[in-house]
């Protein structure tokens, strides 16, 4: 009887605005649930494995390998845009030096 009154208790939520949103509230919801199962004493062994293994050094390290390849990743793609970038002010400068000097592509072309 008490589960029934808890799953009348329902969270009236503001319908979510993206798919993003609506994968944020579903996560919320999923882990309130989860909470309550830990705490009822009624959660299932993957329950309580995925908690745990949430906790071990492993997963941490993990994490931590897996945000230093995404800052990594960052690096790699801004050193790019900056060498793409540091080219093509290359290039206008190479151009800026010939008009300077005198040269005229136009008679290179005849």
């Amino acid at each position: 009887m008490a589960r029934h009154a808890k799953t009348q208790q329902k969270r009236n939520l503001p319908p979510a605005l993206t798919p993003e949103a609506a994968e944020a509230q579903m996560i919320s919801l999923a882990m309130d649930c989860a909470k309550q199962q830990l705490i009822d004493g009624t959660a299932s062994s993957q329950v309580i494995t995925h908690f745990l293994k949430l906790g071990t050094q492993k997963h941490k390290a993990e994490m931590e390998k897996m945000r230093l390849e995404t800052e990594l990743v960052r690096a790699k793609t801004e050193s790019i845009k900056a060498n793409a970038k540091s080219e093509e002010m290359f290039k206008e400068a190479m151009e800026a030096m010939k008009r300077y000097s005198g040269y005229n592509a136009q008679e290179e072309n005849a």
